[in-house]
Parts: C-alpha cells; structure tokens; sequence
C-alpha cells in the first residue's frame, strides 16, 4: 500500500499530526520505535504546563488559543480528560524576562490578568513562598495537558479515522525524491508521497542538517508528597514558571501521582545523544530539586514520590522547528521544541497537516519558527 503521508515519531506532536491528517481523508501511516506512550523522549511524566501569557516570545499567542480550541476538541472526541485549567503564574525579579516577557504577551493580546507581588501570591495560593518583592503574571486560563493521556487519545482519534500506527518498529533511514518518500524500518520498506518527522529528540539522527543545532539534553523532574496537601490541590495551587536566584523552574499541582511536580529548565546542563543520556535520576538530581522546594514550597516538601527524567531538544534560539526541509518539499520537519512545546501539539498537529497537504501552505504565523536567515545555524 502506498500512503498519501508517513509520521515517524508518534509522540506529542506526531500523534497530533497524525488524528489531523487522517480525519481529513489522509492515507497515514504512523510508525514509532518505542510503545505508545512510552517514556524516553519528551512527553511523558503525567502532564505538562500550558499557559497563554507567553513570555518566550508573543508571537506564540495566537498559537496557544487555537491549541486550547484543538485540546477540547480532542476531549469531545475521546471523552477523556485533557486540559486541566489551575490558573498560571510567571513570577520573577520586576526586571527579569519571565515576568516583563509574560507582562509584555498579556497587555499586547489583551488577555485577562492580574499583576501581583511575592507576598500577594503566596497570600492567595498559601502553598507558595515566593520572594515578596517578586512580580508575578497571574492569568485564570492556565493549566495543564494530561500529556500521556493526550497522546493516547490522539492515537485513538486517528485511528478510528483510519489512521495505521505501528508501534516498536525502527526507522532505519528515509529517501525522498520526485515528489515521493520511501522510509525503511527493522520490519519493512512504505513509500507515501509526504513525510512527516517528529522524531524529537532523535530528529538530528533522522535529519544530518538539523544535528547540530537539534541538541538533546537531560531532564529531571520530581513529584515530592506535601505536608499540606489541600495546598497543593488543582484548586488551590496554580501551575508555575519560577525565575529565582537558583535558577528557573516550573511546576504543578497534585496530579495522578500523588505527589507535588516540578523541575529545573535545562537541569544539569547534560546533552549528548538521545540514546547515550543517563536516563535513571540520582541522589544529586534529588538534592537539586528538594532544596528549592524547601525554600520556595515548603510544605510541597515531603517524602519523594518519583524522580523522572525526560529530554528537551534545544535550538540555539529555543524555538520550535516547523518546515518543509529545505531540499526535500515533501518532506516536513516539526521539532524539535526546546523544552517548552508540549502545549502546543494539538495546534501543531493541524500545522503538519497544512503543511503535508495541498499547496503545503498554513493560515497560522509560524515564519519565527520556519527554517531561514533569521535563525541562528538555521538558514535555508
């Protein structure tokens, strides 16, 4: 059989790709080299953070109100449980990009929020102890992606759209040429006449041009049990982007696990290959993380519950991917998202499908994200 579109990487953003093109009447195949979910890239771990006042850059705004549109779409088609919204907070010194970035995302697309202090957040939300000369961004909308849940409604979707997906099965190389792609795996050889890749933390394996700027790194996150855990409940404790002397954090209420989430952006500072990073937590990562919560959570600061690494894919410029590449026109490129992408798969998912069909053109604003001279190592 000969498909209109191949998906390799059936994580987030794939198995997005993957529900959109096939409920547009795409022949797809998606193809995975681990389960589905499975947990060595960079979407498991429970739940990720989607907030709407965006400090990385405002042009991702228009963005996130499509990928919460695409999110409850999902939940209606599945009847799952997706976007759970706790509020959000981004909070840093007055002066520092987190708060200027989210302040600066919210007055320009006239988002409702509310400007606070240190002591006025921790009044409100009693489990934090921020600095009270801290600024922070509060905005109602934010929350959380059940992202494992996610995927595997995604999956769901595309199949009963008619979607293929074949789990456990490795890519061995792709060719593209004429207008058509071959992929080859450990189990067999497809041809389509697009390709998809989202491939994460292993897209610079699968696409040479991108491995030096496509740079895999080592994550670890924590679920700690509160002391106090009416404090920490999806009511009562918004998600949160943390810049403090430390470093920036994020995190998030009790969720599943029973146990208060969070991390460190870029961790360690580890990155190497996907498939040579240390995937098991130790003492070290433990100690890193518990001595912030027990300055700025402290009654988030019980017994561990679980140390779970993950890997971000960092570009020199921390934005996403999303392109045809540049030698191949069939051939779409999406990924990687430099540690903050996950919240935007369901959008994204519907970018891939523009891009893979017709004329390969999109409604949505991604020329920051597209491959060109206004990225760093990135020019076309």
């Amino acid at each position: 059989m000969v498909y209109d579109v191949i998906i390799i990487g059936i994580g987030g953003m794939g198995s997005a790709a993957a529900w959109q093109l096939a409920r547009r009447g795409q022949r797809v195949l998606g193809l995975e080299r681990f389960d589905i979910p499975h947990a060595m890239g960079s979407s498991h771990g429970i739940s990720r953070i989607i907030r709407l006042p965006y400090h990385e850059d405002p042009a991702y705004v228009p963005l996130l109100h499509r990928a919460y549109e695409l999110w409850r779409e999902l939940e209606a088609e599945t009847r799952e449980e997706i976007l759970v919204i706790t509020g959000s907070i981004d909070a840093s010194p007055e002066d520092a990009r987190t708060f200027q970035g989210a302040l600066a995302s919210a007055r320009l697309h006239r988002l409702d929020h509310e400007v606070l202090t240190g002591a006025e957040v921790n009044a409100r939300f009693p489990g934090y102890r921020l600095p009270a000369a801290h600024r922070a961004v509060f905005q109602a909308q934010g929350g959380l992606v059940a992202s494992e849940r996610a995927i595997v409604a995604h999956v769901r979707a595309a199949q009963a759209a008619g979607a293929t997906i074949r789990a456990r099965e490795a890519v061995r190389g792709w060719e593209a040429s004429g207008g058509r792609v071959s992929v080859t795996t450990d189990q067999g050889r497809y041809e389509a006449e697009r390709l998809v890749l989202t491939a994460g933390p292993w897209m610079g394996d699968l696409v040479p041009l991108l491995k030096p700027v496509a740079i895999p790194e080592r994550q670890v996150l924590a679920w700690l049990q509160p002391t106090r855990p009416e404090l920490f409940a999806r009511e009562r404790f918004p998600v949160f982007n943390l810049m403090v002397e430390e470093g920036h954090y994020y995190g998030f209420p009790v969720y599943e696990v029973p146990g208060f989430k969070f991390g460190r952006y870029h961790h360690l500072g580890e990155t190497t290959a996907a498939d040579a990073l240390r995937r098991e937590p130790d003492e070290a990562d433990e100690r890193l993380l518990r001595s912030f919560s027990e300055r700025y959570f402290p009654d988030g600061s019980g017994p561990t519950m679980a140390l779970r690494t993950c890997l971000f894919t960092n570009t020199p410029d921390e934005h996403f991917i999303l392109d045809h590449h540049p030698d191949h026109p069939e051939v779409v490129l999406a990924s990687p998202c430099s540690g903050h992408g996950y919240k935007f798969c369901s959008v994204i998912g519907e970018v891939i499908a523009d891009l893979a069909t017709g004329d390969g053109t999109t409604r949505h604003e991604i020329g920051f994200l597209r491959a060109g001279p206004h990225r760093p190592g990135l020019a076309a």
